[in-house]
């Protein structure tokens, strides 16, 4: 009796696993499918993508009408740009600077190659007193009433006469916070030799020195030899310790390769939606609050196109995929509704208030060239 009992569970066990097995193949399989189709429609939109932009790679050429724009590296949605060539008509020569500095040598060397340039505000102001801008014609950029009213009139350009803002951001430092032992609150952990070999500055001039600066007290726009001397004295002692780049910084943050970075908020932004592990803060000494801006060259014989193409980058829509893109903040305020409270993007009232604006004054220019050459 117990033998036929025990013979008649284990031929329902035998069921059971048999059914399992069943159940578990019909789920994989239909996950297989799913995954199949999924990965088809990707690679049905890729394949999608890359025959429009063959299509109009070959319809740009027919374009008489060019642009050459000068922006700094990633700091565009590229599709914004093939937008605005469809629309006008026209093709968009566009090249890419690595600084304020490296772009102002390149149009000073070649003063007729560039219609619209994207810069700095301390560069604006410089371009504004060296008289190399063309004034814009705001009607042909109605598109400006979408700036907050915050980003209108700076101090170098008080009734936009040369300037459409781009963008806005701050400076401020980039840390893996599993590398720390507590939150990074101040400049000096860029200056702290417990994090040797895995501080990474980012490679700029005003940045680096007027990081510094803030740290020991001072302002960045500071012209005083002994406050620069001091900063010349930290920026020397950390070489031994620190590495310069670009947006090669950025990517060792995001691989773990680095503890604490001097860096921008749109770069911060990107390398924390990578890399949850990193945070962005504005150090209790303050930072830099900037607003890079659309100018037109003097020279320019684009004018028109040139603010058209302004005006179009200044559409809400566009906006939203500039911000997605870059991860810095737009100066559309129509576009910021698309990402909530970011704290990196949208910086509170009291960090604002503890940083300043990047001014250029042509004396201070030779103080800062002369501590960077003792760095760089």
């Amino acid at each position: 009796m117990n033998s036929k009992k025990s013979m008649l569970l284990a031929v329902l066990a035998v069921i059971f696993i048999g059914i399992a097995i069943f159940f578990i193949i019909g789920i994989s399989s239909s996950k297989s499918k799913n995954n199949k189709t999924i990965t088809n429609t990707e690679i049905n939109k890729t394949n999608s993508t890359i025959q429009a932009q063959k299509e109009h790679e070959e319809e740009r050429k027919k374009y008489s009408n060019v642009l050459y724009v000068y922006n700094a590296a990633e700091y565009m949605d590229q599709s914004t740009i093939m937008d605005f060539e469809k629309e006008y008509k026209v093709r968009v020569e566009y090249s890419e600077f690595e600084s304020n500095e490296d772009m102002y040598d390149n149009i000073v060397a070649n003063p007729n190659k560039y219609d619209v340039l994207i810069p700095s505000d301390y560069m604006i102001d410089r371009l504004i007193k060296e008289d190399k801008l063309a004034k814009i014609d705001k009607a042909k950029v109605s598109n400006i009433s979408n700036v907050a009213t915050e980003y209108l009139g700076p101090e170098y350009d008080k009734n936009n006469e040369y300037t459409i803002p781009y963008m806005t951001g701050t400076l401020g430092i980039l840390y893996n916070k599993k590398k720390v032992s507590s939150p990074i609150d101040s400049w000096t952990a860029l200056f702290d030799s417990k994090y040797m070999g895995k501080i990474l500055m980012w490679d700029s001039q005003r940045d680096c020195i007027g990081a510094t600066l803030k740290m020991l007290g001072y302002s960045m726009n500071s012209k005083n030899q002994n406050e620069l001397s001091e900063a010349k004295a930290k920026l020397v002692a950390q070489r031994a310790y620190a590495q310069y780049g670009e947006e090669e910084i950025r990517d060792m943050m995001i691989a773990g390769e680095g503890t604490v970075s001097l860096m921008y908020s749109g770069e911060a932004k990107n390398a924390m939606n990578q890399n949850h592990d990193l945070d962005y803060v504005i150090p209790k000494e303050g930072g830099n609050k900037w607003i890079d801006g659309f100018v037109i060259m003097k020279n320019t014989k684009h004018l028109e196109m040139a603010q058209n193409f302004i005006n179009f980058m200044c559409r809400p829509n566009i906006a939203v995929r500039n911000m997605t893109e870059t991860g810095y903040t737009s100066a559309i305020k129509g576009a910021w509704g698309e990402f909530g409270n970011d704290k990196v993007m949208f910086p509170s009232e009291e960090e604002l208030a503890r940083c300043e604006a990047f001014l250029y004054d042509k004396e201070a220019l030779k103080l800062y060239d002369q501590v960077w050459s003792s760095i760089r």
